[in-house]
């Protein structure tokens, strides 16, 4: 997502899936100053992922960690603008309702709405 909240790319996985499993690809060929994510990105391989393209991860570090991170907490606050996106995707039925069986067709509406709020 850009820094407007407009959808950049989308990946489908499984339901049980976790999403960090697709947050290298998401990344991958965007330069970026800062990469907001919520504890659930909070994992070593994923931090040196993100430091090593040259981007800050401005991730909080989940309770459980030893050594706490420092991040940048009212920064943080702009991830806001993920679940705006969110819920500006789940005004239409299609989706939330995931009336497409088959991925591909799922995933050509996603682009779709993805589309119809760039051009908002």
């Amino acid at each position: 997502m850009d820094g407007l909240g407009n959808p950049l790319r989308f990946r489908l996985t499984a339901g049980q899936r976790h999403d960090r499993t697709q947050a290298e690809a998401l990344i991958a060929g965007y330069e970026s100053d800062y990469v907001i994510a919520d504890r659930s990105y909070d994992a070593d391989d994923f931090i040196q992922v993100v430091e090593e393209s040259g981007a800050i991860p401005v991730i909080p570090p989940r309770r459980n960690r030893r050594s706490q991170r420092a991040y940048d907490a009212h920064l943080y606050q702009e991830r806001h603008l993920v679940e705006c996106l969110v819920n500006k995707i789940k005004h239409y039925r299609r989706i939330f309702s995931r009336f497409e069986k088959l991925d591909e067709s799922y995933l050509g509406f996603l682009c779709f709405v993805g589309a119809l709020i760039w051009l908002r």
